[in-house]
């Protein structure tokens, strides 16, 4: 479970009534792509024929540039997370990482979704290294576009506890 119970009226969309500016909402989409896309090897090498969480990266891209329509982006998301569903560890959370940040044109919230998911993936590839999930988390924020930086943050902080607490030290 990634999404919160409240919405944050700053990841609604302000033609839904929020005040996420689209500008806004596709920094958070190629964000989650990256997050993704960085532990997408632990998938790609248990089941390197299998497309699904790569077509779903790109289409969070291609939906980010207007190139694709939400509604097939959020598709493919779900083809990634049918991807994720047979396996287990590493590969199974990289999957699912790629398959919430395709959801980001769907639902903005679904970026901490990625982030969360791959930070669980790169503990899940090394268990014997306590700093795996830190790491992966510092990196991800070093990624983070100034614009958004704040709003990501703050909502790590606000969200922590159903993001599985991968957001804290």
């Amino acid at each position: 479970m990634i999404l919160p119970k409240l919405r944050d009226a700053r990841l609604v969309t302000i033609r839904r009534g929020g005040l996420l500016s689209d500008a806004d909402h596709q920094l958070l989409a190629l964000w989650a792509a990256q997050c993704a896309e960085h532990v997408l090897p632990l998938f790609e090498v248990e089941e390197p024929l299998d497309t699904r969480p790569r077509e779903a990266i790109d289409a969070a891209r291609a939906w980010a540039r207007g190139e694709m329509k939400m509604m097939d982006a959020r598709a493919r998301g779900g083809h990634a997370m049918g991807a994720a569903r047979p396996l287990r560890g590493a590969a199974r959370l990289a999957a699912y990482a790629a398959g919430q940040a395709a959801c980001v044109g769907h639902v903005a919230d679904h970026d901490l979704g990625a982030a969360a998911y791959a930070i669980r993936a790169a503990r899940a590839a090394d268990p014997s290294d306590i700093n795996a999930g830190r790491l992966e988390r510092d990196w991800q924020r070093a990624q983070l576009p100034e614009q958004t930086r704040a709003l990501v943050l703050e909502d790590q902080v606000r969200r922590n506890a159903v993001c599985w607490s991968v957001f804290e030290d």
